[in-house]
């Protein structure tokens, strides 16, 4: 029997009031000596044994005929048995029952077999007829029965709800009857089948039942009702609402024929029109597409969302009805949209806007602009979606659809649909836009798509250098940058994507965003480098045949506490080092496959860094200029590091006047950095002991610490951040438990543990005792997060220095 809290071999009656009657069950356990170590109150009932008769002998003594030899062989091989047997009674007379047996495992102390059989067969009754018919009827699958005739004999209450109407209503009626549709009289078509050929029917219907606002898609199981001798008594059908999920899916095929078909071209008029073309039938009957007309006189639009009364270029339209008579505005004309229209509306909010057409809104269109209130009367529009195209931040325009044939009202689902497109058209879009003066934008557009300005941090001196190439191929792949990361840390990148122009921009700049989303998430750099090889694979794959894409990157971790710098690369050129003492080298990086490729796995080096110590990380246009041999290059390299001085800004224009005794063919990025480190005054660390009682001895030591350091002002959001992360730690995490702060730009709090697993906010309930203070945490912080070490993990959380 199952294993509780009794003492083996004692029965346990039914608890009063429980509405388990456990001696309904016969339950035994036998261990793999086939003694019997368990008896329940059921096994009494049903073979007149008391436990203490029975616990502790051979179980085969109850067994009126001995087990097939093959069978007894096979027990130790098999989960579960069930099976007939005759078993021994206590007053002698053999009893059969149908035997259900489990194996189970004991915790390691060893295995037994549970053994069961009901005490008492429960028999059928005029009452089990009306439970079975409440189940039928109340079951929550839409069912209902039909006879040889195909005529109803029942339905559930859910086919009445779905129907709407009464049982009483539809028994007797054929399904074609009851629905007046098609699909009623496919319906019956497969009924026929189901009892011909005695096989269920599987079928799928699309319809709009009387009583429901809007058509729906339902999968229809048809099963033959079978008699005791294999004749078919009926059909009994089940349906399940699947128009959720039709929907669903015709949106992800809207989506894929958007991904392949718009963009196909870097015409702009076209793409718009691929926009509108897309849209109509599947999302809407009217589309329009409007761009600002500083897009088609080559300008950038203005920034932000314009406001008041806008002025719109129609660039494409499409209808379901030939001829899109329900435009006003010829294609290639200028309108004014008032301010209190959707299309002026959306792209002052700057988000997807969704209107229905009341009689009051139509009164305003009217008075606003009567030709387009004409038309929207005339054909019938009642619901309208609006979504600004947006590009790289800038607004180029609005895609306006409508809907005047099909019924449905635009809801949350078809917005972010029509966003999805949306967006992909006005990135096309903006392609397009910058293409037609590449020539003339290219600088600028490099320009942008590096760093500004370089962020504020003390681990790293930086100083950088970006040299386009000579030739009018457009905008070139190579880019840099530096991400301050936890921990007072800072990443370098540098990469280089094959090729130039549009396509090597747009997918410089993807890596670019990859790269810090992926810094942000605190990957090291061999697994960043995964992802961002996955990341060129999908983007390769969607080239549409147009060309390869590949790309080479050099990912740097660098921590002023430790001194140590992280490195993995891509194919990319070695980093070069100049320590303090004049030497120079180039570091020993694992060269790893270039992006794209796939298949082999990167590799991280780590070094210490003398403080002091100046990286260079540089494309491959920097060694390989002119005729050079790349060789020489890197020769030359290391001999202008040596011999440039201790300033970076000067070390940069000297490799540059040295390397490139031309202008470049290829790009050049070249980004130096000198180490700097955090010394023990402005790094504090304690061992925390795991028990609770260790909080406030850590909060002690760190309002100590901020004394120290004249930072009082931050002790109470300190002490809160200390009490919630080092409670966190002993609560939910693993020893050993480390408290550090760091004083840099910001103070830094950090708990480190021995556990993978990191924490995450939720929305605590009213009367919930816990589970608020991460968020306390993100409120009172400037910034907070987690990372993954070889040995567990560390929750920071950083503040602003009063």
């Amino acid at each position: 029997m199952a294993r509780s809290a009794s003492v083996p071999g004692e029965s346990r009656g039914t608890p009063p009031g429980d509405l388990v009657d456990e001696a309904a069950t016969a339950k035994a356990v036998v261990d793999t000596r086939g003694v019997v170590t368990e008896w329940s109150e059921g096994a009494h009932r049903l073979l007149g044994y008391p436990a203490s008769e029975v616990v502790g002998r051979p179980g085969a003594a109850l067994l009126a005929d001995k087990l097939p030899p093959d069978l007894v062989s096979s027990l130790p091989t098999l989960p579960r048995w069930s099976g007939a047997a005759t078993l021994l009674h206590r007053e002698g007379h053999p009893l059969t029952v149908h035997l259900l047996a489990h194996l189970r495992q004991n915790d390691g102390a060893g295995s037994d077999w549970l053994l069961l059989t009901a005490a008492g067969r429960l028999g059928t009754s005029p009452k089990d007829d009306a439970f079975l018919r409440r189940s039928f009827t109340q079951s929550t699958c839409t069912t209902a029965l039909y006879d040889t005739g195909l005529r109803l004999v029942f339905a559930n209450a859910d086919m009445e709800r779905v129907i709407g109407l009464p049982e009483e209503a539809m028994r007797g009626l054929r399904v074609s009857e009851i629905v007046h549709h098609p699909q009623a009289d496919r319906a019956e078509q497969a009924m026929r089948r189901a009892l011909d050929t005695g096989e269920r029917q599987d079928l799928q219907v699309s319809l709009h039942l009387a009583g429901h606002d809007r058509p729906s898609v339902w999968t229809v199981s048809l099963a033959p009702v079978r008699a005791e001798d294999g004749r078919a008594q009926g059909v009994l059908l089940s349906a399940h609402d699947m128009t959720e999920q039709h929907l669903a899916r015709q949106r992800l095929a809207l989506v894929n024929e958007a991904s392949r078909r718009i963009g196909s071209t870097l015409d702009l008029v076209r793409t718009a029109q691929e926009l509108a073309d897309v849209a109509v039938p599947g999302l809407a009957d009217f589309v329009t597409v409007d761009l600002l007309p500083s897009i088609d006189d080559g300008d950038d639009p203005p920034t932000g969302s314009p406001r008041g009364p806008v002025r719109l270029r129609r660039v494409a339209h499409q209808s379901v009805l030939e001829g899109c008579p329900e435009a006003v505005v010829p294609n290639g004309t200028v309108a004014v949209y008032p301010d209190k229209s959707t299309a002026a509306e959306c792209l002052a909010l700057g988000r997807p806007l969704i209107q229905q057409v009341t009689g009051e809104a139509m009164e305003h269109v009217l008075r606003q602009t009567p030709e387009r209130g004409e038309r929207m009367r005339r054909f019938g529009f009642h619901s309208v979606l609006a979504v600004p195209m947006r590009a790289r931040g800038l607004t180029l325009g609005v895609a306006t659809f409508s809907r005047h044939r099909n019924p449905e009202p635009f809801e949350e689902d078809d917005l972010l649909l029509g966003q999805e497109i949306t967006d992909r058209a006005g990135l096309c879009i903006d392609n397009a836009r910058r293409f037609t003066r590449e020539r003339t934008t290219s600088l600028t557009l490099q320009s942008s798509l590096l760093p500004q300005q370089l962020p504020e941090q003390s681990a790293l001196e930086i100083a950088s250098r970006y040299l386009p190439a000579s030739t009018q191929a457009g905008v070139g792949g190579d880019w840099f940058d530096v991400i301050p990361l936890s921990g007072a840390r800072v990443a370098l990148v540098v990469g280089d994507v094959v090729g130039h122009g549009i396509q090597a921009s747009a997918t410089m700049g993807r890596l670019r965003t990859a790269v810090r989303t992926l810094a942000d998430v605190d990957l090291p750099p061999d697994e960043l480098l995964t992802h961002l090889d996955d990341l060129v694979g999908h983007l390769a794959a969607g080239a549409d045949g147009t060309g390869d894409i590949g790309a080479t990157c050099l990912y740097a971790v660098y921590d002023p506490v430790s001194r140590r710098c992280s490195l993995a690369r891509a194919g990319h050129p070695v980093p070069a080092l100049l320590t303090p003492d004049g030497q120079v080298e180039y570091l020993d990086v694992p060269a790893g496959l270039p992006l794209g490729l796939g298949g082999l796995p990167f590799e991280a080096v780590e070094r210490e860094l003398p403080e002091g110590s100046v990286l260079a990380l540089y494309t491959d246009g920097l060694v390989e200029a002119g005729s050079r041999d790349i060789d020489d290059g890197m020769d030359a390299l290391l001999h202008t590091l040596r011999t440039s001085g201790t300033s970076l800004e000067g070390t940069c224009d000297a490799v540059l006047r040295t390397m490139l005794t031309e202008r470049p063919a290829d790009d050049v990025a070249l980004l130096v950095a000198r180490t700097h480190a955090l010394d023990t005054f402005h790094v504090a660390s304690w061992d925390v002991p795991p028990d609770t009682a260790a909080v406030a001895v850590a909060r002690k030591n760190a309002c100590r610490q901020l004394a120290e350091w004249g930072l009082d002002a931050c002790a109470f959001v300190t002490e809160l951040v200390v009490s919630e992360l080092v409670t966190n730690a002993i609560r939910h995490a693993e020893p050993p438990i480390q408290l550090r702060l760091i004083y840099d730009r910001s103070l830094i709090c950090e708990v480190s543990d021995g556990s993978t697993t990191a924490p995450h906010m939720r929305r605590a309930r009213t009367y919930d005792e816990g589970g608020r203070g991460l968020l306390l945490v993100a409120q009172t912080c400037r910034s907070w997060g987690a990372r993954h070490t070889s040995d567990g993990k560390v929750i920071w959380a950083e503040q602003a220095l009063p």
